[in-house]
C-alpha cells in the first residue's frame, strides 16, 4: 500500500510490511481496517500498524470493509468460495461475523449512514438492480427512487447526498440529493471507487481510459468542477482477482492505492567477502 504525499508529490509506503487493500479508517482516525492480499482476510490495527488483529478467517473472503460512525462495528462484503457476495457485520473487537440480509443476489459495497442506523448497498453484477438502504434495527429495506442500474453507493458525511456509479459503460458518477429526490450526473466518463472527503466538499474517484491511463480526480461539490490530483498509471496495480485497482483516502484525504511489487522490485545481493 502506498500513499500520495501531496506536499512532495510522490508515493510513499503506507503500513509498511503489510500486504493489503481496501483500507478504511475509523471516524476518530485512530484505527484502520483492511483486507490482506492475496487471501482476503479482514484485519484491523492502529493507524501506525500496531495492535494488529485478525478479524476473519478462510474460507470467508472479504472486500471493502467500512467502520461504523461509533467505531464499534465494521461492515464488509464477503463470500465463501464460489458463493454469492453478501453483507456482514462484525465487532471491531472481534467475534463471529453476522450476515445482515441473506440473499441469492449479490450485495456489494455496503456503506454506513452518518447516524450509523442504516447501510446503503447495491450490486454491479446483477442487472437492473436498484440502490437500497437497510435499517439495521428493523431490517426494513428501502429502494432509492431512480436508482436502477447504479452501484457503489456512498453516503455524504452530512447525509444529504448519495454518490453512485452507473453499471453501464462508461461508468458515470451520479449524485442523489435527498432534498429533491433526484439523481444528477457529476462526471460523464469512466469512474471507480468514489469516496467522499472528510468535510464532504469533494468526491474523490479514479478514472481510467481505454489507453490504460489512470488518474485520481475529485469532484468539487460547490460548483461541480473537476480537479486532477495524480496520475496512477504506472505505479503497478493489483490484478483483477483482488478489488481490481483499489483506490481510497487516508485520514488527511491523501490518495491511497494498493501497489503490486511482487514482480517489480526483485533484487540481487552481491557479497564481497574480501
Amino acid at each position: 500500500m502506498v500513499r500520495y504525499d501531496t506536499r512532495n508529490r510522490e508515493f510513499v509506503p503506507y503500513l509498511a510490511g503489510n500486504s493489503g487493500e481496501g483500507l478504511a479508517f475509523s471516524h476518530d482516525r485512530q484505527w484502520v481496517t483492511y483486507t490482506s492480499y492475496p487471501d482476503g482476510t479482514l484485519w484491523r490495527s492502529k493507524v501506525d500498524g500496531s495492535e494488529r488483529f485478525q478479524l476473519t478467517f478462510p474460507p470467508l473472503r472479504v472486500m471493502l470493509p467500512r467502520w461504523s460512525p461509533d467505531g464499534r462495528q465494521i461492515a464488509f462484503n464477503a463470500a465463501l468460495t464460489g458463493a454469492i457476495w453478501n453483507i456482514y457485520l462484525i465487532s471491531s473487537e472481534g467475534g463471529t461475523p453476522r450476515q445482515i440480509l441473506p440473499s441469492e443476489q449479490s450485495q456489494m459495497d455496503a456503506n454506513w449512514s452518518p447516524d450509523g442506523n442504516s447501510l446503503v448497498f447495491a450490486s454491479a453484477s446483477v442487472r437492473d438492480t436498484p440502490v437500497s438502504t437497510i435499517d439495521l434495527k428493523t431490517r426494513h429495506v428501502t429502494t432509492l427512487p431512480g436508482s436502477t442500474g447504479l452501484y457503489s453507493p456512498h453516503w455524504s458525511p452530512d447525509g444529504r447526498y448519495i454518490a453512485a456509479i452507473t453499471t453501464t459503460l462508461p461508468h458515470k458518477l451520479m449524485l442523489f440529493d435527498f432534498s429533491t429526490q433526484q439523481w444528477t450526473e457529476a462526471f460523464a466518463f469512466e469512474t471507480s471507487y468514489e469516496t467522499w472527503s472528510r468535510d464532504g466538499k469533494y468526491i474523490y474517484f479514479q478514472s481510467c481510459s481505454v489507453d490504460d491511463s489512470c488518474h485520481i480526480l475529485r469532484f468539487r461539490l460547490r460548483d461541480r468542477g473537476i480537479e486532477k490530483m495524480v496520475d496512477v498509471s504506472n505505479i503497478g496495480r493489483l490484478p483483477a482477482d483482488s478489488a481490481g485497482g483499489w483506490f481510497g483516502l487516508a485520514p488527511d484525504d491523501s490518495p491511497l492505492v494498493a501497489r503490486n511489487i511482487s514482480t517489480q522490485e526483485i533484487y540481487a545481493l552481491e557479497m564481497d567477502w574480501r
